[in-house]
């Protein structure tokens, strides 16, 4: 178990910031953004950063990250032009990408330590997580820069020659699946190709927009601080629990649908909610496979993901074997279709996209099949990729893959609050 805290061991000395834009000439003008794209809350930068160990220092000296990624990111923007330009209004008010050609904020920075001095960046990270984050000095006449961005970028190079790639990318251009798509364009060509094997297709007019679609107020803070988690969970604990589902279904389950069931199950036992109580697990689904008239093109980056709600009582939850809980995810899941075309026609009342800061819910998200495991910039697959949170009065549980060569899975929490913590990480351990 990790709990959350950071001190700070090494210094950040960031050498140089610029603008890379496409490295040959890119189309210009207006392109629409989809309905899920303009969704309030999508104006957020999701923040990230991918360890990557490199090579020992002297070994392949020539070759630099810094170099090789920046040089990487022009190419992969003459493909991907609309990361290089400004989200902007249009005539009618609605959020559109100005295609400028302008480019992507790129920034440079040292660590004076090896990143084994720092534990890798596992949790508590031992380096200020806005250290290696890109947060430019924007020019003065421009204050108000950020809200315009699509991307920052900023790799810090340790002394043992791994490095860290921070990256900073606004939710309205792109889902997870999409970014990683992005990073992996930037891979290949790091790696040596000309151009990204896929190419890129802008495609919002495929995304559903409904008529009247009812869209929810945005989260309230409150002054609840919910702790940061983070937990390695072993191939031998999965395997428990989806043998013995199997035993009592006759039915084969997953380990999102274990891990997640775990979770809810073990957060509403220790917050200890009132018999009757409602409480809430949500969590995105690709919904690229709910689309088939007509079907998204290949090469789709933009958003296109559902978040499911599944509720019950608390008891249900809470004093019911995991099986049962597992049950009600997977039930959920299936609704998919349904739902989302019913969602699609404008025939929900409720906003299944609003984010709520209500304790009794708790939002999941899968990181571990995104693709963020697999980019490889000419160093090999990262040790393991971090995904940031800022706000710590919404209940969230992330599941990414543990560091490199460990088998199992990892989740990230944030869901619970100090004195909760010790209750909830106990209840995770369990194996009834």
């Amino acid at each position: 178990m990790r709990s959350g805290g950071a001190g700070a061991a090494a210094a950040v000395t960031r050498v140089a910031q610029r603008v890379v834009a496409p490295s040959a000439p890119t189309p210009g003008g207006e392109l629409p953004l989809s309905w899920l794209d303009r969704y309030p809350t999508q104006r957020a930068l999701i923040e990230s950063l991918h360890v990557f160990k490199g090579r020992a220092a002297g070994d392949d000296a020539g070759k630099s990250p810094v170099e090789a990624i920046e040089r990487a990111l022009a190419a992969a923007l003459v493909s991907y032009y609309p990361i290089a330009g400004r989200l902007a209004a249009n005539d009618a008010g609605e959020l559109v990408v100005d295609c400028t050609g302008e480019g992507v904020w790129f920034v440079e920075a040292t660590a004076c330590c090896t990143l084994e001095e720092v534990d890798y960046l596992e949790y508590p990270l031992m380096v200020p997580k806005d250290e290696l984050l890109p947060h430019p000095t924007y020019p003065a006449d421009d204050p108000l820069a950020e809200d315009s961005l699509i991307l920052l970028v900023q790799v810090t190079q340790f002394e043992c020659g791994g490095f860290v790639v921070g990256f900073r990318f606004s939710h309205a251009v792109a889902d997870g699946p999409g970014a990683a798509q992005f990073m992996s364009a930037m891979g290949e060509i790091a790696r040596g190709r000309s151009a990204p094997s896929l190419e890129p297709a802008w495609g919002r007019e495929v995304i559903p927009s409904p008529p009247a679609a009812s869209v929810g107020p945005l989260p309230i803070p409150t002054e609840l601080r919910l702790q940061y988690l983070a937990m390695d969970i072993s191939t031998e604990y999965i395997d428990h629990f989806k043998a013995r589902f199997l035993d009592q279904t006759g039915h084969r389950c997953s380990a999102f649908e274990v891990l997640i069931a775990k979770a809810w199950q073990a957060r509403t036992r220790a917050f200890a909610f009132a018999r009757g109580s409602p409480v809430h697990v949500c969590f995105a689904m690709n919904a690229r496979p709910a689309l088939r008239s007509p079907a998204l093109p290949d090469g789709f980056y933009g958003n296109c993901y559902y978040i499911m709600r599944v509720s019950a009582p608390a008891e249900a939850v809470s004093d019911a074997p995991l099986s049962d809980v597992v049950r009600l995810i997977r039930e959920g899941k299936k609704r998919l279709p349904a739902e989302f075309a019913r969602w699609s026609r404008g025939e929900l009342e409720a906003d299944p996209y609003r984010i709520t800061s209500d304790y009794r819910t708790l939002l999941v998200s899968d990181w571990s099949r995104l693709g963020f495991a697999e980019v490889d910039y000419g160093w090999g697959a990262p040790v393991h990729v971090v995904p940031l949170t800022n706000l710590d009065y919404i209940a969230t549980c992330i599941l990414v893959r543990p560091s490199a060569h460990k088998p199992g899975a990892r989740l990230i929490t944030q869901c619970v609050a100090a004195d909760g913590v010790d209750a909830f990480h106990r209840n995770m351990m369990r194996l009834d």
